[in-house]
């Protein structure tokens, strides 16, 4: 994934994704997940951090002028979706580069494979109105919906009470540090400060989340 002739600003807000060469699966096992997980807060640092020091830190140590401030996440099999805003010294392009080439090295080697692993640039969208940033907040966190109900923003929810569990349990979100506050180590990845505060308390969001649910039940 080659750097973007972007120019991303500090102070606006960005969804970026991005998806397997070929729609192909680039998550396979719990190592996987967490390993691409571990690397928003490792990585978020204008300083290199080798791949092979990575089992040694973990979700631990504060980073110091971070590149992104990042507001959300989720890791689907085959693409993923960053809600993300750049710091005023930051680099959401150096940030992703940063991220790609890491997770490649470490997918390559453990699949015994080469080539390129995602297709092509990571895709980028500006937030540019405050509905349609609060918006991507809950379309972020509900893309797991689709793993158990693949048509379900069509043609509604098959079960409401089935996918919320299923959302409860979906460890590879930032959903659960929405939700159930201070619970998991790897709520340090987020700065909800430098987000618009839309949900005051964990029932709030919540309560945004169930509504558009029910809007397609």
């Amino acid at each position: 994934m080659s750097i973007r002739k972007v120019a991303f600003v500090p102070g606006e807000y960005y969804h970026i994704y991005n998806r397997g060469n070929g729609k192909n699966q680039i998550f396979h096992d719990e190592e996987d997940y967490m390993f691409f997980i571990t690397l928003f807060h490792l990585l978020n640092r204008s300083s290199n951090t080798r791949v092979s020091e990575l089992i040694d830190f973990g979700f631990y140590a504060q980073i110091n002028e971070p590149l992104v401030a990042i507001g959300a996440y989720v890791l689907m099999p085959n693409h993923f979706h960053i809600l993300i805003t750049q710091t005023e010294k930051g680099d959401i392009s150096k940030f992703m580069q940063k991220i790609s080439t890491a997770y490649v090295m470490y997918y390559n080697k453990k699949y015994k494979r080469t080539g390129s692993l995602f297709e092509g640039k990571f895709k980028s969208q500006h937030l540019d109105t405050d509905n349609y940033l609060k918006y991507i907040f809950s379309y972020i966190h509900l893309n797991p919906i689709k793993l158990i109900d693949k048509n379900w923003k069509e043609n509604g929810l098959k079960d409401f009470k089935k996918s919320v569990v299923y959302l409860n349990n979906y460890k590879y979100s930032s959903y659960l540090d929405y939700i159930k506050k201070g619970t998991r180590s790897q709520e340090i990845i987020l700065n909800t400060k430098a987000f618009p505060n839309y949900f005051l308390k964990p029932t709030d969001f919540q309560k945004e989340i169930f509504e558009w649910l029910k809007f397609k039940e």
